[in-house]
């Protein structure tokens, strides 16, 4: 079987940008025990990042880069936002310590309502700068890893994956911040 929509993969992959004197430097790592899972074609990774991955078998080793465009874009300037402090007030008025702090993620609402991640950059005394531009914008990813399994998605797998309700994605990727998991079982997939 090979990797083509609608079937699920599982594989072990290394995620690499370049650092400091362009020697590469290992950012993300998903090993057998806990493998990356996805359903192709439903645009849970990156669209190039699939288009490298289509076709290949199971057993299969990859070892290819993404160019910062096809990935997340170059950074852009204006991503950076200076804040009111006061934004980032809890609910007994005073700033959220344990929650905004330099290099946290923070949820964001867009003026037409969507929630984005954003980075905290820096905090004043009166403001709080955040950084909307993905952690990895202005970089060249460059991936490697084994293939480990592919298969079909089953139904379940694939209305969990396509409900705008679902936090899991289906496919077995289930956390406790899903609305429809218990942290181990989707109940829309009945998938572990």
């Amino acid at each position: 079987m090979k990797i083509e929509n609608q079937k699920v993969v599982k594989a072990t992959y290394e995620l690499y940008i370049n650092g400091e004197g362009g020697k590469e430097e290992l950012m993300e790592k998903a090993t057998e025990e806990t493998p990356l899972v996805w359903c192709q074609g439903e645009g849970m990774m990156l669209p190039a990042f699939e288009a490298a991955m289509a076709g290949k078998a199971a057993g299969e080793a990859f070892d290819f880069v993404l160019a910062a465009k096809d990935a997340y874009g170059e950074y852009i300037r204006e991503g950076l936002m200076e804040l009111p402090k006061k934004m980032f007030f809890n609910g007994d008025g005073e700033f959220d310590e344990e929650r905004v702090y330099v290099g946290a993620i923070v949820p964001m609402n867009t003026t037409d309502g969507q929630v984005v991640k954003a980075q905290v950059c820096e905090i004043t005394d009166e403001t709080v700068t955040i950084d909307l531009n993905h952690p990895y914008a202005g970089e060249d990813l460059h991936f490697k890893g084994t293939i480990l399994e592919i298969r079909d998605v089953t139904e379940g797998e694939l209305k969990a994956i396509r409900s705008p309700k679902h936090g899991c994605g289906g496919c077995g990727n289930c956390n406790s911040k899903c609305n429809n998991c218990d942290g181990e079982h989707c109940s829309d997939c009945g998938e572990a």
